[in-house]
């Protein structure tokens, strides 16, 4: 395919993701097998969202987690998860992370098999000064972007690593600095665009999820979400598989519990039996 080329949407849906497995691994396998995630999450008002993509990525399979996040919610968010490590990062007095703390977990950031910055994060500025002092020093481990952290990329010509960017309308506007209703009115497009512009993966969440990947190839979700790279999976392929579970997690429920009530955080418990359906794994011998 040429790589400039947009391609037609591929619907996500089980048959996909069966044709399109992830990586297998053993029963027996241990956590270093599973693969090392660094989440760089949390602030005093959004500690919750460090705690939901930690845990997330748990669920999904990934065997050692290290979670660096804000100095004022560390504590907390180290008692609300004992299979972690949490690391106590410098804030700014808006509660953002400075670059002082790079120093940290820059030997975190290469002993990692993933990395996803941005869930939770506060004070703008210094969260684009963070991810560009980051990206800049940081090795070359596949990266997911989310929330404020995707800011950081408006000032990039490009990426030069494997990342994934998961905008919703709103930051995707932001980011390109056209009208969020430009962007919702056709989203394949624009996602397809900023994938071939930045060399990412771009997965514009809504109602219609749309992932575009930097050579045309693109698919969509459109039914009512990064443990799967860790695992060796492509950001495309993680985006894929992780939209489709998020959907699928919900709709079970919402079966079991009503379509209004459930919490976001219930979702992760889903994960699992959800994964196995698909990936079984291969019984210990």
């Amino acid at each position: 395919m040429n790589r400039h080329a947009a391609s037609a949407p591929v619907d996500i849906d089980a048959t996909l993701l069966r044709r399109w497995r992830l990586v297998d691994f053993d029963a027996a396998a241990d956590k270093e097998a599973r693969g090392a995630i660094l989440i760089i999450a949390g602030s005093r008002e959004l500690a919750g969202a460090a705690l939901l993509a930690a845990v997330g990525s748990l669920r999904a399979g990934a065997g050692k987690l290290v979670v660096a996040t804000a100095a004022s919610v560390a504590p907390g968010l180290a008692l609300a998860l004992p299979e972690a490590r949490v690391v106590a990062l410098p804030e700014t007095r808006a509660g953002g992370l400075t670059a002082a703390g790079l120093d940290r977990i820059e030997p975190l950031v290469e002993q990692a098999d993933a990395l996803l910055v941005g869930p939770g994060l506060a004070d703008e500025r210094a969260t684009r000064g963070f991810v560009k002092a980051l990206l800049a020093r940081s090795a070359a481990v596949p990266l997911v972007l989310d929330a404020l952290a995707i800011g950081a990329a408006s000032s990039l010509s490009g990426f030069d690593r494997t990342a994934l960017l998961t905008p919703h309308a709103g930051e995707m506007a932001h980011l390109t600095g056209l009208s969020k209703s430009l962007i919702v009115a056709d989203p394949r497009r624009h996602a397809q665009r900023l994938a071939r512009q930045l060399n990412v993966v771009v997965a514009l969440k809504g109602a219609c999820t749309v992932i575009a990947a930097p050579d045309g190839r693109c698919w969509r979700h459109a039914k009512a979400v990064p443990g799967l790279m860790a695992r060796g999976a492509d950001p495309a392929q993680a985006a894929a598989w992780a939209v489709w579970v998020h959907s699928r997690a919900a709709v079970a429920l919402a079966r079991r519990l009503g379509p209004l009530g459930y919490l976001a955080r219930e979702l992760a418990a889903e994960v699992p039996g959800l994964l196995r359906g698909l990936t079984p794994t291969r019984p210990r011998r």
